[in-house]
């Protein structure tokens, strides 16, 4: 399961059908062991890197009816565990709607932009043995199995979002199970025409980072492109 943050309005909590810019500067940074309370080489992180996303098979929408106790008051403590967060004397219960994406395969590139503060080969042998355990947006939602990074090079986008990977059984098992409907959808930044094609879309979604603490994100220009899957 995975759950791509979005904007939430109430109790209700929804879910991209594609990782977001924020979950996947995420995923680095727990992967490198950059903790959230470090504002430098977080921002150092999310200046230094792109990402493209390439949607395999589209996945299952899942929905939570989700209850969470919290303190009743916020007094400034930072909880490092769920026991220290549950023995505070007054408890309060939220009720909250959560959706999850099930059976989802998504292949990420990801680029340097100028003057990185960060080198491929740093992520690539983060994510083969990352610091932090690894989750897809939310604590809730492990993954299935270890990443597979590659370091390449390609001349355009996607050839690099293309690159082949083991499958987990066999092709032909993986997409009967992962539920694969011929199609793949693209989504990238930077350079609209990078797939050269007129049925490109684009969109802004709000997942760049602003302030950790207060979760503030602002928007961003995306591009989008459904394809029939090569044979």
């Amino acid at each position: 399961m995975a759950s791509w943050g979005v904007p939430a309005v109430g109790g209700d909590r929804a879910t991209a059908i594609a990782p977001t810019r924020s979950a996947l500067l995420g995923l680095l940074g727990a992967a490198l062991g950059i903790t959230t309370d470090n504002a430098e080489k977080l921002e150092a992180l999310q200046q230094s890197v792109s990402f493209g996303v390439k949607q395999c098979v589209p996945s299952s929408i899942l929905r939570d009816y989700h209850t969470a106790q919290v303190p009743s008051e916020k007094r400034g403590v930072t909880h490092l565990t769920r026991k220290s967060e549950l023995s505070e004397a007054k408890l309060n219960t939220v009720l909250s709607s959560r959706d999850y994406r099930c059976d989802g395969v998504w292949v990420v590139a990801v680029w340097l932009r100028a003057n990185p503060q960060v080198a491929l080969s740093a992520i690539k042998a983060a994510l083969e043995k990352p610091v932090f355990p690894l989750y897809l947006g939310r604590k809730s939602c492990p993954l299935s199995l270890p990443l597979s990074p590659k370091t390449i090079e390609t001349e355009t986008l996607q050839q690099a979002l293309d690159t082949d990977f083991p499958p987990v059984v066999s092709e032909q098992s993986d997409k009967y199970w992962f539920g694969a409907n011929g199609f793949v959808t693209y989504f990238w930044e930077g350079n609209a025409t990078e797939f050269d094609d007129e049925l490109t879309q684009s969109y802004q979604p709000w997942d760049e980072p602003v302030h950790r603490g207060r979760w503030q994100f602002k928007k961003r220009t995306m591009h989008q492109l459904t394809l029939r899957e090569a044979k």
